[in-house]
């Protein structure tokens, strides 16, 4: 009886919340390795980017590296994403960790934020004139806000005009940890995940109603198959749900997609050097990011 009673009582009990040891803020304070390069890659005074190497002569893979931040200037910077830049260098990756326009700033936004990443990562062609570079094996990793971004990078080469660019430099894996692989699935809590904002409105200027052109070109998920291996990091940001319906259409487009569900870590823990989920992340990424895609562009 007293058995019965007490699984009675710890069924009534809530569920435990996902553990979150780390921060905004406690990842921003983390240790990261001066940059071998801070380079400009427009002409304000935001879109610049870090520049790590690894040790040796290369020419090395290459790790585009957006932070997030709910594209909203004053919640995220690439400080953010300096130590896991690190962490990524130390494992034979180049990286490319990088500033950009978000909203708040003048131009951020639609369709000032797409360019910058486009910009962004365009410049790899540029420094790859006098570093060791290997722009055959590039990828693209993101957090959050940054986890879209990421995904945009792989789609934007089939985009035309000012987006596309000149000749955008291929990416071969696409990394969005805990970020909205589908801006539709994320407007219903865009309120909630970035508290107070529809940051998605903001970000594209409208609604998918309004902006359907927009959102057409500015939402990854509605340009599939984008040709390249895709990793999905599920936690907080893009709960397991949103990570397995994304992959069954982008699957049945032609392209490959891999999922690692944390199921007891935090939002910004899979960034954090040091927390066993970004162990997790990082062995994700190098055992799978450079694989072959199952489809070519």
């Amino acid at each position: 009886m007293r058995a019965a009673l007490l699984a009675l009582a710890l069924a009534a009990l809530p569920a435990a919340a996902p553990a979150q040891s780390e921060t905004a803020a406690s990842v921003t304070a983390l240790p990261a390795s001066v940059p071998y390069i801070r380079a400009s890659y427009g002409f304000g005074p935001i879109e610049v980017g870090e520049l790590r190497l690894p040790p040796g002569k290369g020419p090395f893979p290459v790790a585009i590296v957006i932070h997030g931040g709910c594209w909203t200037k004053g919640m995220a910077t690439l400080r953010m994403t300096a130590p896991m830049a690190d962490a990524l260098t130390a494992r034979g990756f180049a990286t490319w960790n990088i500033e950009y326009l978000q909203i708040g700033d003048d131009g951020g936004g639609w369709p000032g934020t797409f360019e910058d990443w486009a910009m962004a990562a365009d410049h790899l062609r540029v420094l790859a004139k006098t570093e060791p570079l290997d722009l055959t094996r590039v990828i693209a990793v993101g957090h959050a806000a940054g986890g879209h971004a990421a995904l945009w990078l792989a789609a934007r080469a089939r985009l035309s005009g000012k987006l596309h660019g000149d000749d955008p430099v291929p990416i071969k894996a696409v990394v969005d940890i805990d970020g909205p692989a589908d801006l539709l699935a994320f407007i219903p809590v865009q309120k909630d995940i970035c508290p107070g904002r529809p940051a998605i409105d903001q970000l594209m200027g409208g609604t998918p109603e309004t902006q359907a052109e927009r959102f057409k070109d500015g939402n990854p998920a509605q340009r599939l198959p984008l040709h390249v291996a895709t990793l999905l990091v599920a936690s907080q940001g893009l709960p397991a749900a949103d990570a397995e319906a994304y992959a069954a259409k982008a699957r049945a487009a032609g392209d490959r997609v891999e999922i690692l569900t944390l199921e007891n870590a935090g939002h910004f823990d899979p960034i954090a050097p040091g927390t066993p989920a970004w162990a997790r992340v990082e062995a994700f990424i190098v055992d799978q990011a450079l694989k072959s895609p199952a489809a070519q562009r």
